[in-house]
């Protein structure tokens, strides 16, 4: 099953959506509700943003205290447009935020109560997957580069190599990104989509002129489906559309915060 919109929540000034089907405290962050100022307010997420570090941290504590969780846990990806998966361990938690960053990766994945995963977007594709049966979770940054390496469904295969999971048992949000409205390209990108998917991938490319409009929601959201998952939620939202709302580096350029999208294991078993 897939639906179309994801659900918008508020703590105090905090605004940030989530997904029905993830049953897990999570979160696709906007830009509202954080300490941040000037041009990066209010919640960035981002330390590489030129942001105080210290407001850095209290936009987490924010984040955090809304989903039950605190700093501490939280393992932050350190992103590259790889295809790298990461699978986090109590060593790992804090890394990237209140501990050093990790090795590069693209993608989290922990079987650890306790554990949270964030990953970071301002126009690139989010996912979150949560197995409900063994509780393992994982946090997906899909850039164009990384959807055509299908790192989220690199994801998936090592949620069930690492956590021993079904693939019919994980559940898929497909969060805030740019949309196909926004999301104007020359021929490479297509062209990495149909070396993944074949001739499918044009199914989610609109060409005008010597430019193409790509769908990169709906073709993560396909390539999950290949992978075996099944439950899968999209947000209906585009950031190069709402800047009200979201972080969005083609509108914005560097002069922008990051948003995040987070997840909380909390355990399960057979």
């Amino acid at each position: 099953m897939t639906a179309m919109a994801l659900k918008e929540n508020r703590a105090g000034a905090l605004t940030y959506f989530t997904a029905e089907n993830l049953t897990v405290p999570h979160a696709f962050t906007t830009r509202l509700g954080g300490v941040s100022q000037g041009y990066l307010a209010s919640l960035n997420l981002g330390f590489h943003r030129g942001d105080d570090p210290e407001r850095v941290l209290e936009n987490y504590r924010i984040l955090c205290a809304a989903l039950g969780t605190a700093p501490e846990a939280v393992a932050a990806a350190h992103q590259t447009h790889s295809d790298i998966v990461l699978t986090v361990g109590p060593e790992e938690m804090g890394a990237g935020v209140t501990k050093p960053r990790l090795p590069a990766c693209d993608a989290l994945i922990t079987g650890l109560p306790g554990a949270a995963l964030v990953v970071f977007t301002a126009d690139c594709t989010p996912i979150l997957l949560h197995d409900p049966v063994t509780g393992a979770v994982g946090a997906v940054h899909a850039g164009w580069r990384g959807t055509a390496q299908d790192i989220g469904g690199k994801t998936v295969e090592a949620m069930v190599r690492t956590f021993g999971c079904r693939r019919e048992d994980i559940r898929a949000a497909v969060g805030p990104n740019i949309g196909q409205c926004c999301f104007e390209t020359g021929p490479e990108v297509p062209q990495a989509m149909e070396a993944q998917m074949g001739p499918e991938a044009w199914g989610f490319v609109r060409p005008a002129g010597e430019k193409y409009y790509v769908n990169l929601k709906a073709i993560n959201a396909q390539l999950l489906r290949r992978a075996g998952v099944t439950d899968i939620a999209v947000s209906d939202q585009c950031t190069a559309c709402r800047t009200d709302l979201f972080w969005s580096a083609r509108r914005m350029g560097d002069q922008r915060g990051s948003l995040g999208a987070m997840i909380v294991c909390k355990g399960g078993g057979r």
